[in-house]
């Protein structure tokens, strides 16, 4: 029949968007996860390999020694004198011997959503095993003997500490007649202002190139999905959003001064940099300069993975100094800060550090939408609801008129029975009578799939900003729900707490997905229960394999599902009574209950 052949349709869609999702976003999860443990218990083993020159033209980039062994974090931290970094959003630390940007700790997250949790450690000092640390360099052209600055090199400093309102200077003299100068500055958010400066105290001149790095020791563990753009990112001039994956890189083309990955030069405006989930560090050269920049990576012992700056070149002379400024953004993919550096810096599309995906033009809004209400309200999980409401409103015409659709259907079913069975034998002019029954009666067969399409563009988008907005992070909702980003953390397999054991993944059912599980069933028995065996066994089973699919998505979204089966229903049930059609809401659930109450007997 027909309408068994529609269903079935829409069932197998409705399941082959969850089945795909799973397969392309839950099991990579999973198995970042398995590589990220991997990694972990090989760190200790990993050694350092030698960090290859920079790009041509200029000379060879100050090389990393492999280290016999590793350190820990607090021997690296111990081993150079630093400079305190301490605003109202970092805290860290700049090491004086190399002058390495390379101990950032954000003030503002912790690791769970245990207000005693550790901080999340950004920045780690190299020969770590999870180093990461911005270095800059000037380097001289080929067969220069002036000596530069190295990670050896062990700066004076004109305070002990670093401040949003004070800047700190770093001098070294290189006893050849040029004082290098560092004049690091930070802003009470997360950007870095660092200016480089060379002086010639006697006669001699040179041609020096500045270049700086974004350096990183070992893959870091990424969630491996397509929603969610991890590893080298930047808005490269005309070149515009450049996005590079740390195994892209590693498959890259050869580069000249070593490793694989990829080059863009001249560029224009924009940034470059390194991103992850939720934080990013990234270059910000002169918007009206011209740059090169690559990323890089280095196979070996331990991976290394390089975004580099390299700017003009410069002479310095006696009574002409070079300067070199640029900005570093090390910090929290906050919407409100990224967009505001955006705008007050002229930044060309920072805002795409934030990876809102093909629908920018609709999730970005969604997100501005729910933020605005989270600051009427003070709750996410509400901000989520309201926005569920106001998404029913917009929608409403057209679900209106599919509802309407729905009814009439409904209302005709008994000419439509009368058609197949005098038609039996012949289909074809089966489907000629059904189509005139629907023409009269101005019927769309189809126009009940509607309210179930436009909801998939809301639940990605949705999904998309619960995934990758940062202010989702460890966002409360009530009771058990303290962080509307992860999946709800409770399971009926384990009586919600009550049993002392860890249910795997496929049987993490918690509360949310088991409310939504009976809002789904409750709006199917909103419809006469279907004569055809297949018809009833699907209906029967689709809120039961629902609840399993969607007990491992986050709980914003399975509270967004759940409130949004309840607007249906009500909505149904109202268009339903105005065309005067019968609801089976109420005869069903007996029906159920009492075919329960048979069974148990």
């Amino acid at each position: 029949m027909q309408d068994t052949k529609n269903l079935i349709l829409a069932i197998a869609l409705s399941m082959a968007v969850l089945v795909g999702w799973q397969y392309f976003f839950g099991l990579p999860m999973l198995e970042g996860a398995k590589k990220q443990a991997e990694q972990a218990a090989q760190q200790s083993a990993q050694t350092t390999p030698t960090t290859p020159g920079a790009p041509a033209p200029s000379a060879s980039a100050p090389s990393t020694a492999a280290p016999s062994s590793l350190r820990s974090r607090e021997d690296a931290l111990a081993a150079s004198p630093r400079v305190t970094i301490d605003t109202p959003k970092l805290k860290g630390s700049i090491a004086l011997k190399g002058g390495d940007l390379d101990d950032i700790a954000f003030k503002s997250y912790r690791e769970t959503v245990d207000a005693n949790s550790t901080n999340i450690v950004f920045f780690s000092p190299d020969k770590t095993a999870n180093a990461y640390f911005a270095r800059f360099f000037w380097l001289a052209a080929q067969g220069s003997t002036i000596e530069l600055p190295s990670v050896s090199t062990l700066w004076a400093a004109d305070s002990d500490r670093l401040t949003a309102e004070k800047p700190v200077t770093l001098t070294w003299d290189n006893g050849q007649g040029f004082l290098f100068k560092r004049v690091i500055a930070v802003d009470n958010l997360y950007m870095f202002t660092i200016t480089d400066s060379v002086e010639a105290t006697g006669n001699a001149s040179a041609m020096l190139v500045p270049y700086s790095v974004i350096r990183r020791f070992n893959k870091p563990y990424v969630d491996g999905t397509y929603v969610l753009h991890e590893g080298f990112v930047g808005v490269l001039g005309e070149q515009g959003l450049t996005e590079l994956t740390y195994d892209e890189a590693e498959e890259g083309e050869a580069l000249p001064a070593g490793g694989k990955g990829a080059q863009y030069q001249a560029a224009v405006g924009g940034f470059t940099g390194i991103t992850d989930k939720y934080w990013a560090a990234a270059f910000i050269p002169d918007q009206s300069q011209s740059y090169d920049a690559t990323y890089r990576a280095i196979a070996g012992t331990t991976h290394i993975y390089e975004a580099d700056l390299m700017l003009p070149a410069a002479t310095v002379a006696q009574g002409a100094p070079a300067t070199s400024t640029k900005r570093l953004f090390v910090g929290a993919k906050e919407v409100k800060t990224v967009d505001g550096y955006s705008a007050s810096l002229n930044i060309k599309r920072f805002d795409l550090l934030i990876d809102w995906g093909w629908f920018y033009f609709f999730t970005k809004p969604l997100f501005q939408l729910m933020e605005f209400f989270f600051h009427w309200t003070g709750n996410f999980g509400i901000a989520i609801l309201i926005v569920t409401v106001l998404v029913k409103v917009a929608f409403y015409p057209l679900a209106n008129k599919s509802y309407a659709s729905m009814a009439k259907m409904k209302a005709v079913q008994p000419q439509m029975m009368a058609i197949r069975e005098r038609f039996a034998d012949d289909k074809v002019k089966q489907q000629q009578e059904l189509m005139e029954l629907y023409k009269t009666e101005k019927i769309n067969p189809i126009a009940g799939c509607w309210p179930m399409l436009v909801q998939i563009p809301v639940f990605f988008s949705l999904y998309k900003v619960l995934y990758v907005t940062i202010e989702m992070r460890h966002a409360p909702f009530f009771g058990w729900v303290q962080d509307l980003a992860a999946p709800d953390p409770t399971s009926i397999f384990n009586l919600f707490g009550l049993i002392p054991w860890t249910p795997p993944t496929i049987l993490m059912i918690g509360i949310w997905p088991l409310i939504m599980g009976v809002t789904m069933w409750v709006q199917m028995k909103m419809n006469p229960t279907p004569t055809d065996p297949i018809q009833q066994t699907m209906f029967a089973w689709m809120p039961v394999i629902f609840t399993f699919m969607l007990g491992s998505f986050q709980a914003g979204l399975v509270i967004y599902w759940t409130w949004n089966n309840t607007l249906s229903v009500a909505q149904q049930y109202i268009i339903m009574k105005r065309h005067g059609v019968q609801i089976e809401l109420w005869g069903n659930l007996a029906n159920s209950f009492k075919a329960l109450s048979r069974k148990k007997s």
